[in-house]
């Protein structure tokens, strides 16, 4: 009996924890000039491990990003990832699933991290909904300074990163 209910919880919240996250992400690098460029920078996103597949269009410099199902998503990883074989992020736009995701004052969190909407549609988003990230290092300049002084206004984080997005 005590086993069924430790089962029961522990699915209870994975369940929850499952809704809530990002699904797939397409990246826009920049400075690619070769099929090997594009290689180097694929070799070194599949060392993260919460990337299940990886799609490349070479014409639009444009990878595709699965994320495994129940990991949590590091942003801050793949911009790294990306600079660290040598090239820039250019855009990043991620699908996140809002079910069970509280949004309050245009804020909600996920995995440790705190995400501003920066053009909220509302408090409420629901299913899957496509986020751009706006900060340096994910966006272009002139996307990064037309929300730099919106985003210097941050409500207090307890913990983790703050994620400036766009819907």
């Amino acid at each position: 009996m005590k086993s069924i209910k430790i089962l029961i919880a522990v699915l209870a919240i994975s369940i929850h924890s499952a809704s809530a996250q990002f699904t797939k992400a397409e990246l826009q690098v920049s400075g690619l000039t070769c099929s090997m460029c594009s290689k180097a920078t694929e070799k070194s996103l599949r060392t993260l491990n919460f990337i299940s597949d990886i799609k490349t269009d070479l014409n639009k410099n444009v990878f595709v990003l699965t994320f495994k199902k129940d990991s949590p998503v590091n942003l801050d990883m793949i911009s790294k990832k990306v600079q660290g074989a040598g090239f820039f992020v250019n855009d990043l736009k991620a699908t996140f699933n809002f079910s069970n995701v509280k949004i309050t004052n245009s804020y909600f969190n996920y995995a440790g991290d705190t995400y501003r909407l920066m053009n909220p549609a509302g408090n409420e988003l629901n299913g899957a909904v496509v986020l751009t990230v706006v900060d340096k290092g994910f966006a272009p300049v002139a996307v990064y300074k037309k929300y730099s002084n919106a985003a210097a206004d941050n409500a207090p984080v307890k913990s983790g990163r703050v994620y400036h997005i766009t819907i």
